[in-house]
Order: structure tokens, then sequence, then C-alpha cells
């Protein structure tokens, strides 16, 4: 329960060996130490990831079809999926997690975590208030009768906030414009009118709920940040004068980098469709993003991980792949995957000082220095909850 001399980056910047001491979920102490060991080994907070959904194929081998799966597989099997997903990626040093498509499946295993039933990471659960034919609708083929909740107008839109927050949900997920991986639909096509957005937030924020805004375009995205969303998914197109706003307020914007790479380069089965609609997103991302990026926009990790185009273990290389597109320096990459990201949604975790929550991981590297050092090969122990759940704690020299 404790590491002595330990080279540590607390979340924030490098603050040399300390003598590192915990309990199960808590951190007792951090104590400068004046004698260095651990050779080549350093200490982080866990990662936290602002955007996953945890239920999908999580089993070896090709996946089954993304559209398919969900609907040919009970819900029982699907939860054990989400709870295999979870596990690997606090395995592999992401130890909180947000999923942003939940139903009463994440809520459980959010419980069976917190509880100690099985070993896992901090789970956020948000529900998604969409339109019918809107993006989060369109997962499901039309002929197909069992179909996520919908709301239209704003009285549905309340009463399914409302029905969310009485399901035990941290927050809801708000869609403002069209997507990639759903069916049929254009990344510009509007998700949902002004009145409807608003009354979202504003009954969300009355029950102490955060609002997450899926939005691709530029109007998705800026409707979203005039009525008060409290981050936004993915971010692509936005504009200069977006940007400057975004920055100005300090809301979070999660850009979600390698799932829309690898869908837009056929490196991950898709559809003809979905690859179109995210090459023609790539086309212009990464110079607005890189400019969002050196205006100050807070940029937050967000893998929009799934096990089928991003795998739960895939986080690690997001963070590198933020210090590519989006210009950020090593510190401000890990900074916006722990202290920034918990912050973001309000968690008490991301940094290691004491009296937080006991995640953290023992790294061979500097990754501050040299963001390459982070890297899965490179774990030599996880602490979740305060318990090792991956790797050996080194011993003491």
């Amino acid at each position: 329960m404790r590491l002595d001399g330990i080279p540590l980056w607390d979340g924030t910047e490098y603050r040399g060996p300390v003598d590192l001491s915990w309990e199960p979920d808590r951190i007792i102490s951090v104590q400068p130490d004046t004698l260095p060991g651990y050779d080549g080994l350093c200490v982080l907070p866990g990662l936290v990831d602002t955007h996953v959904h945890l239920v999908g194929y999580a089993g070896p081998g090709d996946p089954p079809d993304f559209a398919t799966w969900p609907l040919v597989t009970t819900r029982d099997e699907q939860v054990l999926h989400g709870a295999a997903h979870a596990q690997r990626a606090m395995r592999h040093g992401v130890t909180t997690l947000r999923d942003l498509a939940g139903d009463e499946a994440q809520i459980a295993l959010r419980r069976v975590f917190d509880a100690g039933v099985l070993p896992g990471p901090r789970v956020q659960v948000h529900g998604v208030v969409g339109m019918t034919a809107g993006h989060n609708d369109l997962f499901v083929p039309p002929a197909f009768p069992v179909r996520k909740p919908t709301a239209d107008g704003p009285d549905e839109c309340r009463k399914l906030v409302r029905a969310w927050a009485r399901a035990g949900m941290d927050g809801i997920k708000l869609t403002t414009s069209g997507g990639v991986l759903s069916i049929g639909d254009k990344n510009a096509w509007r998700n949902y009118t002004r009145d409807e957005i608003r009354a979202v937030v504003d009954e969300a924020h009355a029950l102490g709920m955060l609002v997450a805004s899926h939005a691709h375009s530029e109007d998705g995205i800026r409707v979203a940040v005039e009525e008060g969303v409290d981050s936004i998914e993915h971010g692509t197109l936005m504009s200069k004068d977006l940007a400057e706003t975004l920055a100005a307020r300090g809301t979070p914007v999660a850009p979600t980098l390698l799932i829309n790479e690898a869908i837009a380069e056929g490196r991950v089965p898709v559809t003809p469709e979905a690859s179109a609609k995210a090459a023609e997103l790539i086309a212009r991302r990464d110079v607005l993003l890189a400019q969002a990026a050196a205006l100050g926009v807070r940029f937050v990790l967000g893998t929009d991980a799934n096990g089928h185009h991003v795998q739960f273990g895939d986080q690690f290389a997001e963070v590198v792949h933020m210090t590519r597109v989006l210009g950020m320096d090593a510190e401000s990459a890990l900074r916006a995957a722990t202290s920034d990201a918990a912050d973001s949604i309000g968690m008490p975790v991301g940094r290691i000082a004491p009296g937080l929550g006991a995640d953290f991981v023992v790294l061979r590297g500097r990754p501050w220095e040299r963001i390459e050092d982070l890297a899965t090969e490179n774990i030599v122990a996880v602490v979740s909850r305060g318990r090792v759940v991956a790797g050996r704690l080194p011993v003491s020299p």
C-alpha cells in the first residue's frame, strides 16, 4: 500500500520522487522523497475516458456485424460483454469511464463495480435523448420493432430526461447533428429544434445532470453551445468563432480522433456509407481542430471506444494522437486525459493527491516529456480503487 521514492506526475505536473501511500479507494499521503528509486519508472493517475460505449462485442477474433449484434444478442449476454470491456480498459490504465449511450445495463455495471461485487473501473452513465429518425434512432433498422426510446417536442424531451433521472443516470447525452455510424442520415442533418434542445438542457440541469451533446456539424455545435450544454462530443467541424466561444467558456470537447480515421480509411468493418461520411469529416477536421486547440479550446480524452471500431485499451494511443492532430504538448495531452477529463465530468480522480480516489498507473518512461512512452506495453502495474488490477507493484529498491 505504498511506494517510496517513485517519480510522480500527479495529473498536473511532475513532482519528482515521492513517498506515496494509499488504502482501498483513498490516497493517504504524497510526500517528497530525497532518495529516488525505481530507476526508469514513474507513477501517473489512471486515465479518464469521457466518451465510451461499453455494451458491444468483447469476444475474440473478428467482431460480428456492428448493426445487428445488439439485435440478436440477449441483454443479459450484452451486459457481460460490457463488464469485459470495462475491465479491459481498467487493466490498460483507464480507471474511469463515461458511457454516453447507457441504459439500465450500464447502470447495473456501475453499481456492481462500486459495490465491489466485481472489480471494475469507476463508471458514469448518460442516457440518450434523441428524436425520431435522429442519430441515435437510426442505429436500429426501420423495420425492426424493438427500438431505443425517442422523444419529439419539448414536453416529450422533458419526460425522457425525467425517466432517465428516475433510472439513476448521471447525465444526459443529446444529439444535435447527424452521425457517422447511424444508418441513412447525414452529418449535416438537424437533430432537434432549438426549443427541444432548450427543454433538454433546462430539465437536465434542474435535476443536477450534465448534458453532453453529440455534434459533428457547425450548426449542430452552434445550437448546442448557445443553449448551454456542458460538453461537445466530436466537435468535428468547429468554426473559428465557435472555438473562441468554447475556449472562453471552458467547455470541454472530446474529439474522438482515432475512430473517425479508422472508419474513413476502412481499417475496421463498416458500410461504404459510414466510410464516406467519416472521410468527408476527416477531410476538414484536422485544420479546424488544430485551430481550435491553438485558440485555447479545452480538449479532453474521449475515444468513442465500443470494442468494434476502437478497442478498450486504445486510450493511450488516442492521447498520443491528440498531440499529433491537435498540436498539444505532452503535458497538456496528459492533463486532458487525467485531471482535466476528471474535472469535466465531476469525478474526484485524475490527480494523485491525499483524499482522492486511489487510481494510478506505474509506467516505464517519462510520458510528460516523451508522449510516446504512454504505451500499454510500458505498463508495470495498474491500481484501481486502491487495489492492483494488472501487473505487479515494483519492489522498493
